[in-house]
C-alpha cells in the first residue's frame, strides 16, 4: 500500500517523583484568542440544559487532520505514555482510532541523585512517534529503533553531564509560567530555549522530507538514522522500498555484480566522515561502475565478504544501487516507467551535465534493446567512447534504462520439457545398457579415485540422485576413441539419464558429433542451467566459461534451446520497472 510513512507527531513525556507531564510535542498549534468557540454559552447567567449534561459527547472516529495529530489533549497523551516501570526498556505500541503510537520508554538515573537508591532519582523519558494506524510492521520497527537509540543517547548524556535534567527543567518552567494562548505558546518558547526541543523539530522535518536524520545531541553525541521506506523515494519516484526487499536483493548479490553510486563521488565525503569506516573510504577510492565486486575487493585490498557488507550499507542508505558492470556486451532498453516526457526536469538536468546533448535524442536510440558495443563506433576517439559510457551511467543512475540478460530454456520436444513419471525415471537411472557397464568398469579399473561433483556457489542444486550423479561424473571424464561405433556409444552414455524422446531430438543435431560440445551441453543440462533461472553472465561465472564458448553452444543446439531476454530478478528491485 502506497501511503505516507512520515510521522504525524513526535511527543516527549517524562515521569518522575513529581508526577508525569507532556514536556514537548511537535508539530503544535497555537490557538488565537479571537477564534470562536461553540462550547461557550453566549449568556453566562443562563442555566445549562439537562439533556446536554446527560448526553455524552461524541468521540471522534479520526485523530488525523491534514496529516497532523488532533483530538487528544496533552493531559491524555501524558497519562497514556507515562507507563509503569514494568513496561520500560521494551517496545511500547498503542493504537487509538486511526493513529498508532510507538516508542521505547527509557529509565534514567538522575546525575545529581546517583548515590541515592530511592525512586526520587529515577526519571522515565518516553519519546513517542505518532504514525498512521495502517503503517506496515517494518515502518513501526524502524521508528521503535529510533526511539530506542534516542533513549540510549539521553541516558548516556544524563550520566555524563545531567543534560536531560537540565532540559526537562527548562521545559517544565516554561509550561508552569503559563501563556495567554495556551500550551502552544509555551511550546514555542521551549523550542527557542531548549536544544533538545530543536533536535526533535529537526528530526521531524528530516523524517518528513528525506528520511535521513543526522543530529548531534548536546553538540556531542552524533545520531544518524535512515528510514529506507522514505529515503529511497527520491530516486525510485514514490516507490516504497521495505527493508526486507533490500535484504532479499542483497542476499542475491554475486561477485559479478557491480556498485553504482547515486551521488557524485565528491559528495560522498560527508557520508564517509559520518560513517567513520576507513575501509569504506578505501573502497570508494577504487570505485568504478566498470568493475565487478570481486575486482573492487582485490583493488581495495579487502575481503569480498566485507565489500558485500559495505555495498549493503550504501544501498540501505540510498547512496548506491546494484548493477551489472558496464561493458560492451551489456544490452539496455528504455525503462517502462522512465519520466522522459518533454517537460521532464531530467531533460534539463541532463543538458546541464552534458552540454549540447539532448536526453530524448540519446535515449531514443534504446527504444529497442541495444548493446553498448553496437553504440561504440570503432572509429570513435577514446574521449568519445568515454563520453558515451558516462551518459549510460547517468541514465542508469536515474533509472531511465534497464539491462536485459539472456536466459536459456531447454525445449527438447515440440510440447516442451517432458515430465517423466517416477517409475519411468527410475528405469532410466538404474538400467544402464551393457555397453555402459563395460565403459564404467574399464574406467574404474584405471582410476582408483572417483572425481567429485563440483558444487558451485549460487548454482542450482542438481536434481539427480547420488547414483545418477556418480554416473554423470564418470561419463563426463571417460576417454573415447575415434571410431564411429565408440563415438555413438559415447553419445548414448552422455545422455543416459535423458528420456528416449529427448535423446532422439538431440541426436538429430549435427553438434552431437563433437564430443566436447555434447559433453558441455549434457553437463549444463544436468546442473539445470537451462531452466530459465540463470542468465548467460551467471553461467559464465559459475562454470568459468567464455562468452564466445557459451554462445557457440547455444547456436549449435538452437533446435532444443530457446533464449529470451529480461532483467535480472536479483536486482530488479533497484529498477523502477519492477
Amino acid at each position: 500500500m502506497n501511503m505516507d510513512v512520515s510521522p504525524l507527531s513526535i511527543i516527549l513525556v517524562k515521569s518522575d517523583s513529581k508526577g508525569d507531564r507532556l514536556l514537548f510535542r511537535y508539530p503544535f498549534l497555537i490557538k488565537q484568542n479571537n477564534e470562536p468557540s461553540s462550547t461557550h454559552r453566549k449568556n453566562p447567567y443562563t442555566l445549562p440544559i439537562v439533556e446536554d449534561l446527560l448526553q455524552s459527547p461524541v468521540q471522534p472516529s479520526s485523530n488525523i487532520n491534514k496529516e497532523n495529530l488532533t483530538g487528544l489533549t496533552d493531559e491524555v497523551l501524558s497519562s497514556l505514555f507515562a507507563v509503569k516501570m514494568e513496561l520500560c526498556n521494551r517496545k511500547f505500541e498503542l493504537k487509538v482510532n486511526d493513529v498508532r503510537f510507538v516508542s521505547h520508554p527509557t529509565l534514567l538515573q538522575l546525575r545529581n541523585k546517583q548515590e541515592k537508591e530511592d525512586d526520587s532519582g529515577i526519571m522515565l523519558v518516553n519519546i513517542v512517534f505518532a504514525l498512521q494506524a495502517l503503517a506496515s510492521h517494518s515502518v513501526v520497527k524502524c521508528y521503535h529503533d529510533l526511539s530506542k537509540r534516542l533513549g540510549i543517547v539521553l541516558k548516556y548524556e544524563e550520566k555524563r553531564c545531567g543534560y536531560v535534567s537540565e532540559q526537562t527543567q527548562l521545559m517544565t518552567t516554561a509550561l508552569d509560567d503559563g501563556y495567554p494562548n495556551g500550551p502552544g505558546s509555551a511550546f514555542k518558547i521551549i523550542l527557542e530555549k531548549c536544544p533538545l526541543a530543536s533536535n526533535i523539530k529537526k528530526m521531524y522535518d528530516d523524517l518528513c522530507s528525506t528520511g535521513l536524520v543526522n543530529l548531534r545531541i548536546n553538540r556531542w553525541i552524533p545520531l544518524s538514522f535512515c528510514l529506507p521506506q522514505k529515503v529511497h523515494q527520491w530516486h525510485m519516484r514514490g516507490k516504497i522500498v521495505e527493508p526486507e526487499d533490500i535484504d532479499r536483493c542483497l542476499n542475491a548479490l554475486r561477485p559479478y555484480h557491480s556498485l553504482l553510486l547515486l551521488h557524485p563521488l565528491q559528495q560522498m565525503n560527508d557520508f564517509t566522515s559520518l560513517d567513520g569506516s576507513p575501509s569504506l573510504v578505501r573502497m570508494l577510492s577504487q570505485y568504478s561502475p566498470l568493475k565487478n565486486l570481486q575486482t573492487l575487493a582485490a583493488d581495495s585490498d579487502l575481503t569480498l565478504s566485507h565489500v558485500f557488507e559495505l555495498t549493503a550499507h550504501l544501498v540501505y542508505w540510498a547512496k548506491a544501487t546494484v548493477i551489472f558492470p558496464v561493458c560492451s556486451t551489456n544490452k539496455y532498453v528504455i525503462s517502462p516507467n522512465a519520466p522522459i516526457h518533454i517537460n521532464s526536469p531530467l531533460v534539463e538536468t541532463f543538458y546541464e551535465t552534458f552540454p549540447g546533448v539532448n536526453l530524448n535524442r540519446v535515449i531514443s536510440e534504446f527504444s529497442l534493446p541495444t548493446s553498448l558495443g553496437q553504440k561504440c563506433n570503432p572509429l570513435y576517439h577514446r574521449s568519445q567512447q568515454s563520453h558515451l559510457v558516462q551518459t549510460i551511467i547517468w541514465m542508469l543512475q536515474h533509472h531511465l534504462l534497464l539491462q536485459l540478460h539472456t536466459y536459456i530454456q531447454y525445449m527438447p520436444t515440440e510440447n516442451g520439457l517432458l515430465h517423466i513419471k517416477s517409475d519411468q525415471s527410475k528405469k532410466h537411472m538404474t538400467s544402464p545398457s551393457p555397453r555402459s557397464s563395460t565403459v564404467m568398469s574399464n574406467y574404474q579399473a584405471t582410476n582408483t579415485e572417483y572425481p567429485r561433483a563440483e558444487s558451485e556457489s549460487g548454482a542450482s542444486t542438481v536434481s539427480e540422485t547420488p547414483e545418477l550423479l556418480s554416473k554423470a561424473v564418470i561419463i563426463e571424464n571417460v576417454s573415447f576413441t575415434s571410431t564411429e561405433d565408440d563415438k555413438q556409444d559415447f553419445q548414448e552414455e552422455l545422455l543416459l539419464d535423458f528420456t528416449d524422446e529427448e535423446r532422439s531430438s538431440i541426436f538429430k543435431i549435427p553438434a552431437t558429433n563433437t564430443p566436447e560440445d555434447l559433453k558441455l551441453f549434457a553437463k549444463l543440462c544436468r546442473k539445470e542451467y537451462f531452466q530459465g533461472n540463470h542468465h548467460i553472465e551467471e553461467i559464465m561465472y559459475l562454470e568459468n566459461l567464455r562468452r564466445s564458448q557459451l554462445l557457440q553452444l547455444l547456436d549449435k543446439f538452437r533446435d532444443v534451446l530457446i533464449t529470451y531476454e529480461t532483467e535480472d530478478p536479483a536486482i530488479a528491485m533497484f529498477s523502477c520497472s519492477s
